[in-house]
């Protein structure tokens, strides 16, 4: 298509998305600035390349389909809305790293299971359990209380017959 316009099938060629996902993003509200031609044919624009990969950063990062409309309607607003997109980015953002951090403990803790079983498999031992680490205790100013769980006594099971 000319003038820098692309058709539905030129845009999922570029952008590596199938049609039908460009469609459901459309039917989401999430594709700002999508015209039509005089035969009433959608017309896409270079931008939404970059659009597209937004919206699927974001998706993959957790943000909600809810909140990905709000961006979008930020968006259309025009530079009024400057402030507001950005704090839900810095928002987003604050999770997605609180996201990463639960990850990485997550891989450490697998980390040390695989070393576990290289260890195993080298001496045909199992080596001695490591020490879990600590888990950090919730800060005070998280509405979480500090105060140690009690600990019961448990009782020993008696045999089955």
């Amino acid at each position: 298509m000319s003038n820098g316009g692309l058709r539905i099938g030129e845009l999922a060629a570029r952008s590596a998305r199938s049609v039908h996902t460009i469609r459901w993003y459309e039917s989401q509200g999430l594709m700002p600035g999508v015209s039509r031609d005089a035969a009433g044919r959608r017309v896409y624009h270079p931008m939404h390349l970059g659009w597209l990969e937004l919206m699927d950063r974001l998706r993959r990062t957790g943000m909600s389909i809810a909140e990905m409309r709000e961006y979008t309607a930020l968006v259309r607003q025009g530079r009024s809305s400057l402030r507001q997109r950005k704090e839900l980015l810095e928002a987003h953002r604050a999770r997605t790293e609180a996201t990463i951090a639960q990850w990485r403990q997550a891989l450490e803790l697998i980390d040390g299971k695989i070393a576990f079983y290289d260890g195993w498999l080298a001496t045909g031992e199992p080596p001695p359990l490591p020490l879990p680490s600590p888990s950090p205790l919730p800060s005070p100013h998280d509405g979480a209380s500090t105060a140690a769980p009690a600990v019961t006594a448990k009782r020993p099971r008696a045999p089955r017959r």
